[in-house]
Parts: C-alpha cells; structure tokens; sequence
C-alpha cells in the first residue's frame, strides 16, 4: 500500500516522457530547415541558414516590390513569360537569403485590367474584381516559382480564397517575413476603384515597410515619355512636392499620397535589366528615387545603377 502512490507517480512520469519523447525524435530527425520548403509548410519549418554580417549592408532591411501584370507578360503582352517569372524569382530570392524581408504586390494587367472594360457588358465594380482574380493567379504563379529558387513564400489574399491563399492578416503577413519568408499579396486592397499601385502603397505602410520599389519597362522618372523623347534626361532623386507639380507618372495620386503621408520612398526603376531587382531590393543606387528629403533616402553607390544622363530635382 505504501508503494502504490510511488509506483502511480512512475507510471505518470514515464507517460509524461513517453508523450514527449515523439516529438523529440521527430525534431531529431528534422533535415536542414533551408531544404524545407512547401507551401503548405508550418511555422516551424521556414527558418533558412542565411550568411552572417551581410544585413549591415543593405539600404533597406524590409521592402515592398510592385509588379506590374504586363511585366510577367514579356514581348507576348498577354498571359505569363515564364522566362521572365523566373529571372523576378531569382532576384526576389537572391535578396531574401542575403537578408533583406521581401513583400510583393503583384497585378493582373497581363490578363485582365478592370479599368478597360468598364462599360462592355460590366459596371466598374465586376471589372475591377475580376482584375483582382487575375492579381492572384499571377501571386500564385511567383510563389512557385521563388520557392523554386529556395526560399519559402506565402501568398496573402485581400478577400477570402481559403484553397489557394492565406486571407491577409497584418501580424502574420509581418510574422512571415520576420521568418524569412516572402509575402506575395494578392487581389489589391479588396476594393473595386483602387489600383495595385495603391494596393502596395497602403500594405507597405500597414506592414512598416521601408521603401516601395516600382518595376516598369523604363530606367526610373524622366522630365518628358522617354519613348518619344530620346533626349529626355533622367531624374536620380526627386520630392514628392516636385512629382505633383511638374505632374510626372510615377504612380497613381493616391498611392503617392499614402506614401507621402507615411513618409515611404519610392523607387521607380527598369525591370528588364539583368540584376536591377536584386539591386533595388539592397538599397543600391538604380532608377529613380522619390521621397519626402533627397538626402535622408540617399542610397547605396553601385557601380551597375542606371547609367544615363541625369539631372537634379527642381
């Protein structure tokens, strides 16, 4: 009688072990976290064995990237370039594992722009959610194609699509990429009448991103259209004060005003030139940058920033 309550607390310790003892041969057994990557992953398989020293470097430590839908298009113009969906994803990956969080908004123009079909059987509302179906087909198609160079990622939806994406949660789209992982956002805001330009502006702001880089098909902001002006000269740094009234295409007045207001600068650069992406993603000097003060968001030197004739904001 006098063993029994001994005995009784050996068998609740040895139950008490043999409950833990799974997990611990299963963390035994766990392979190298950087070669665990899926998109259906849990939180304990994303951390990923990134050199040591190197965040110092970069200009910007968590950045927001824009991509424009007819970008991922190529010279086709219509649908996705896998040619070019890999050179995005490798770049976006070069500059994750060397540190720097990467987020990304993406559009859906190469398949369905909104704003173009106002009007032909569809009201400005149903147009501009079928853009936004078309923002997460392109998502999708970059998550699979940066975890192919390594490096785990997650899509984030403004509306609901349980199946294929993660609804956006603010602390967990920041969680993810304090973990390492890139956060492609899909479906703009969620709201009909916004761009994805201002889709990016505002979830860089929501996630304290530090800078918004804009990739189009120029070398940055000019004074006058490059394409019909080749003397144009390109701007290196501008305010945003100057963007407004000299009226340049930077982007749309309510994602400049939220950048403005959040005191975000954005970077406009060339997508197309080999290297530009992961250059962006580091703070290095490439296209056009426009802030709130020149000389506070001055970047990085490089020797491989765009090359051209620039002149001085007025």
């Amino acid at each position: 009688a006098r063993l029994a309550p001994a005995r009784a607390t050996s068998f609740r310790a040895r139950g008490t072990a043999a409950l833990h003892r799974p997990h611990a041969r299963r963390r035994d057994a766990k392979p190298s976290r950087g070669a665990r990557v899926f998109a259906s992953s849990d939180d304990a398989d994303v951390d990923l064995d990134r050199p040591e020293g190197r965040r110092s470097k970069h200009k910007w430590q968590r950045v927001m990237l824009k991509v424009s839908g007819e970008a991922l298009a190529g010279e086709a113009g219509f649908g996705i370039d896998p040619a070019v969906v890999q050179n995005i994803a490798r770049e976006v990956a070069e500059a994750s594992l060397s540190g720097v969080q990467v987020s990304v908004v993406v559009g859906g123009g190469n398949f369905f722009r909104g704003a173009q079909h106002e009007g032909k059987g569809l009201d400005r509302a149903s147009a501009d959610y079928m853009g936004m179906l078309a923002t997460v087909m392109n998502a999708i198609n970059l998550q699979a194609a940066v975890e192919s160079n390594g490096v785990p990622t997650r899509v984030m939806t403004a509306f609901a699509m349980s199946e294929v994406a993660e609804p956006y949660i603010r602390r967990r789209a920041i969680r993810h990429l304090e973990k390492g992982r890139v956060v492609i956002f899909g479906a703009g805001t969620g709201n009909p009448f916004f761009t994805t330009d201002t889709g990016a502006a505002l979830r860089a702001a929501e996630i304290n991103a530090q800078c918004v880089l804009k990739a189009t098909k120029v070398d940055g902001v000019f004074d006058r259209d490059p394409v019909k002006c080749p003397d144009a000269k390109l701007y290196e740094s501008l305010t945003y004060e100057t963007v407004q009234r000299l009226g340049l295409g930077v982007m749309d007045l309510t994602a400049i005003t939220l950048c403005q207001e959040n005191d975000i600068p954005v970077v406009v650069f060339n997508l197309a030139e080999e290297g530009n992406i992961a250059r962006a993603l580091r703070g290095d000097k490439v296209g056009t940058c426009v802030s709130s003060d020149v000389e506070k968001y001055a970047r990085n030197e490089s020797p491989d920033a765009a090359k051209g004739s620039k002149s001085k904001p007025r």
